[in-house]
């Protein structure tokens, strides 16, 4: 009898050790958002035969939410229709749009509002850097995918930055200037973008080294206008007040430059000076357009990435491809001499 009791419990026990081998050596699996693996033990064999065998649900609609610094500017109301447009591809993503009215507390309320409503994915252009960081990193940390577009946020709290380089931006402008005016130099007006963007310091940065290669160019007025057309041209009527010879205005978009263009204009001092900005927009009130028409002298390309942005929400949510950290976009000059081509290229009509 002890016998057969022995052999039962050998038994049992020979027909345990599997099932025992297989509950111990479960686990389960995560990635974070950087991209970094870890192993858990799973709790019991009944929660592991749970995780292996019930396929993850994959999701068929997908919430991202768009925060824009302001509609203020043509470039960024060009940004919101090229996601727009860039989305239609995709029928599981729906995109809502917030704008921040050039306000950082808007923006910030925004992307709360993003965080609240547990978006899948966030696409942010952030009105000031500073201001915006927090917010953005605590969308990030909750586990909402960033991508910032544009001006960046400080640190690396964000999954992936799409922009131009600035700074090569603003030093192609400078080297035309410079060029463009030759040996004897002359007297140049720089309408600055809102004190305290990346972009603002990035453009200025860059032209004063374009520039640095002729001594004998003064820049006698550089004042701020926030990327604002309106704004621009009372900065630019208070400058000719001060200035009786300005050559060339070099607005750090655009608009600003159109700006500009118009307070010379009615100024009766059009003919005097030349103006050159930053967008190259190939829309009906955009510069290639004005390039054509004699308004602006040339412009720098600056791509919005809306596009690229969520073509790469795309692969990140749907496909799973790991984005890399930064895109950086092309530049390329625009004047009066291959204007007609650009805008074509460009889509314009």
């Amino acid at each position: 009898m002890k016998m057969k009791k022995f052999q039962t419990l050998v038994l049992t026990t020979f027909l345990l050790v599997p099932t025992l081998l297989t509950a111990c050596s479960s686990s389960t699996t995560t990635t974070s958002k950087d991209g970094a693996v870890s192993v858990a033990p799973a709790a019991t064999a009944k929660v592991e035969a749970t995780a292996t065998n019930a396929p993850k649900p994959k999701k068929s609609s997908f919430l991202i939410g768009m925060s824009q610094a302001n509609l203020g500017e043509p470039w960024r109301v060009t940004m919101n229709a090229q996601i727009a447009e860039a989305a239609k591809k995709y029928p599981d993503f729906k995109v809502v749009f917030a704008d921040a009215a050039q306000d950082n507390s808007k923006q910030i309320a925004d992307v709360e509002n993003f965080i609240q409503q547990k978006v899948d994915l966030l696409i942010i252009s952030p009105n000031e850097a500073k201001p915006l960081t927090a917010v953005v990193k605590k969308a990030y940390d909750s586990g909402i995918p960033v991508i910032t577009l544009d001006r960046r946020v400080e640190g690396d709290a964000f999954t992936q930055h799409i922009g131009a380089d600035n700074v090569v931006i603003g030093k192609g402008i400078g080297t035309w200037v410079a060029k463009t005016l030759g040996d004897k130099g002359g007297n140049v007006v720089e309408i600055k973008g809102l004190e305290g963007t990346s972009g603002q310091k990035e453009r200025h940065d860059g032209f004063m080294e374009g520039i640095k290669s002729n001594p004998n160019i003064k820049v006698i007025a550089a004042q701020n206008a926030d990327w604002l057309r309106d704004k621009a041209i009372s900065v630019m009527e208070g400058i000719l007040q001060a200035n009786k010879k300005i050559d060339i205005v070099f607005g750090h978009n655009d608009p600003m430059a159109e700006g500009a263009y118009t307070a010379v204009k009615n100024a009766g001092r059009d003919k005097e000076m030349l103006f050159i900005g930053a967008d190259g927009l190939p829309t009906p009130d955009g510069s290639i357009k004005s390039i054509i028409a004699g308004r602006l002298n040339a412009t720098y390309v600056y791509p919005t990435g809306g596009q690229e942005a969520i073509d790469n929400a795309h692969k990140l949510l749907v496909d799973g491809v790991k984005l890399e950290k930064q895109i950086v976009l092309g530049t390329e000059e625009i004047n009066k001499d291959n204007a007609e081509a650009m805008l074509k290229k460009y889509g314009g009509q």
